[in-house]
This record gives structure tokens, C-alpha cells and sequence, in this order.
């Protein structure tokens, strides 16, 4: 694998180690990257076996940094130490990975310049309840928050072009979200990726896995979690304004019903909040004109299609309560809000020339 990089973070690793590395070094990986993070003087003997072997880089950190640090402190030396380099291949320490599946991975990326993920297959008999479970729901969370169809979210076996290194590299994240980060930038910025079926193989049930369930599956999750909740404010605070306004109407414009009055004024308060609180927590990035107006194009264009769909079902349903026409409301803005969540992570605050944070 001529001018490819084979990249394993290893913390704590075992004996499984040094075999992935001699069967990719036989497969033909000369360029063998293996980051110890912060395994501790217990593993010394370990790394040593690691620094002996033909073909291996080994690189350190002081203390354990996460498996997301790992990753980017290896692109980095490839990327400074590397110039001929076509790319890297990522795979995990313990023996997870099969050599052939990690030779197909690259092959892949090679045959079309893409990203490729290694893909398992979660019905097989073998796969841990927890991983089975965990990777049906990221799946299902991918579809429908951002269109993305993924096969395995949670695999470990990647395959990177050169040229997309710099751009993962300001990527945030530093443990096991790094690798979600790196799907949700790749949904957000259109990166063409592919596929390769991998075997699925789990060793004692996972259990030298160091994820932690709780702890690491909400930083996984923290993007999500945070548009939500920035979602849920902006909406109690659109439909309490919509009540409001609807049961109270202290201002009444002729010729344009209340219905529409109380939904646009509704709508500017909710949205004001929901902007500043996706420009500033969620993206963390900073309000400009260009987010705004397109933030206020997309809120335009779904202030007509709420306030026009819920007029008419009050009509067809002929509606004579403020509580049914904003039970109505609900519903039409929670379809609403799938749609407009894709659009406003791929268009309204991704402008080109400014860097991603997934």
C-alpha cells in the first residue's frame, strides 16, 4: 500500500496490537502509524514490542487525550511528514479489523478517491446487544435529522483522502464524538463517500472497548442535542406567543386573518432566540448578515407554509377554538421542523469560506 498510511490509536492495548500490526505490514503496509494515548508506564513493554517492528511510527501522548486526539495528532504528522502520502486508513487496536477488510478499505479509496467506511453487518448473531441497539438508533437519528444514509455509524475502520485531512482536522472533538463529527461534516459540506462490507468480529463480547455508554454517547450526541434544545425554546416560545396572541388579539389588521397575524408575530419572537442560540451554542460559530438573511429566507418561506396549512385545516375542520388551532399548529411545525433542521445545517450556517464544526 504504497504511499498509504495505516493510523491505530491504542490505549491500554494488549497483544492484538503487535498481530494487527504484523499482518498489515505483511499485507504491504510499510507506513504504520500507532499513537499511544496515554497508556501508562504498565504498557511501556507494549510500545516497545510497537517502536521494534518494521514499518511502525510511534507517536505519544503524556496523558490520555481520547481516541479523537489520537486521530488528529497522526493526521497531522502525515500531513507534515508525509508529502508523497495518497491518504490514510484508521482501524482500531483490538483486532476488530480484519487485514483484509482494512486492504479493501484502502483499495476502495484508491479506485475512487473517496472517503470509505467499513461497513458491518449489525444482524449478525455475534453483535453485542449494545452496539446492535446503539447503531440502529444513529442510523434511524442520521435519516431523519440529516438525510444521510450510513450503514454503520460507529465503525472505526476509515479510509481518508489526503485532501480532506486539513478540513477534519478543525473538526472538534477530541474523543469518541470526533468520528460522529467527522459524519455530520461530511452530511453538512455534500462529501461524497463509500461503502466497503466488512466482517463483523467482537472479541469477549467488546469488552476491551473503552467507550463509556453514558458519558461518551452524549458527547456522540451533543450536536443533536443541543439543536433540539435550542428547537424546543424556540418552539415554546412560538406556540406560548401564538396562544397568546390568538385568545388576546389586542391588534387586528383588516383584511389579514388573525390566524396569520398571531403566526408571524409568534414566529419573529421564536425566531430571534432560535438564531442567536444556533449561531452561538450549536455552531458555535459568530452571527453575520449572511447567516441572518438566510436564516430569515428559510423562516420566511416556513412562517407561509405553517400559517397557510394551518388556516386551511381551521377551515376544513372549521375550527372555533384558540387551544385547537394551536394543537393544529404543533403538528404542522413538527413536520416543519425535520425539513427546515436539514436546511439549516447544510445551507443557512455552512457559508463557504468559513471553516465547520460539523
Amino acid at each position: 500500500m504504497k504511499n498509504i498510511a495505516l493510523i491505530i490509536p491504542a490505549y491500554k492495548p494488549d497483544e492484538k496490537l503487535l498481530k494487527t500490526i504484523d499482518d498489515a505490514y505483511t499485507a504491504g503496509f510499510s507506513d504504520i502509524l500507532i499513537i499511544d494515548d496515554g497508556s501508562g508506564k504498565e504498557f511501556e513493554d507494549i510500545f516497545l514490542k510497537v517502536q521494534q517492528m518494521k514499518g511502525c511510527t510511534l507517536l505519544r501522548h503524556e496523558i490520555n487525550k481520547g481516541k479523537g486526539a489520537a486521530l488528529k495528532t497522526a493526521f497531522t504528522y502525515f500531513l507534515q511528514n508525509r508529502p508523497e502520502g495518497l491518504g490514510v486508513i484508521t482501524a482500531d487496536a483490538d483486532g476488530q479489523h480484519l487485514t483484509k477488510d482494512i486492504v479493501a478499505t484502502a483499495e476502495k479509496m484508491k479506485q475512487g478517491g473517496h472517503i470509505v467506511l467499513g461497513c458491518r453487518d449489525f444482524t449478525a448473531p455475534q453483535v453485542p446487544p449494545r452496539s446492535k441497539f446503539g447503531n440502529r438508533i444513529t442510523i434511524a437519528v442520521f435519516k431523519l435529522f440529516f438525510g444521510m444514509k450510513v450503514s454503520d455509524t460507529q465503525t472505526g475502520l476509515r479510509a481518508f483522502p489526503k485532501d480532506v485531512l486539513q478540513d477534519l482536522l478543525s473538526i472538534k472533538g477530541d474523543r469518541y464524538e470526533f468520528e460522529t463529527n467527522m459524519l455530520f461534516f461530511m452530511s453538512k459540506n455534500a462529501i461524497p463517500f463509500d461503502e466497503v462490507v466488512i466482517d463483523t468480529v467482537y472479541i469477549d463480547d467488546n469488552s476491551s472497548s473503552h467507550f463509556r455508554v453514558v458519558r461518551d454517547s452524549i458527547r456522540i450526541y451533543g450536536l443533536i442535542i443541543k439543536y433540539l434544545l435550542s428547537s424546543v425554546a424556540a418552539t415554546g416560545m412560538d406556540e406560548i406567543a401564538f396562544f397568546l396572541l390568538k385568545q388576546f388579539p389586542v391588534i387586528e389588521i383588516p383584511y389579514i386573518p388573525q390566524t396569520f397575524f398571531a403566526a408571524i408575530a409568534a414566529r419573529v419572537i421564536s425566531s430571534l432566540i432560535n438564531y442567536f442560540i444556533n449561531a452561538k451554542v450549536v455552531f458555535g460559530g459568530k452571527t453575520n448578515a449572511k447567516t441572518l438573511a438566510k436564516y430569515y429566507v428559510l423562516a420566511a418561506v416556513q412562517i407561509l407554509i405553517s400559517s397557510a396549512l394551518v388556516f386551511l385545516l381551521e377551515n376544513i375542520f372549521d375550527v372555533k377554538y384558540a387551544i385547537i388551532s394551536t394543537v393544529i399548529k404543533m403538528i404542522v411545525d413538527t413536520i416543519l421542523f425535520f425539513i427546515s433542521f436539514r436546511i439549516q445545517h447544510k445551507w443557512v450556517f455552512n457559508t463557504k469560506g468559513e471553516k465547520s464544526n460539523g
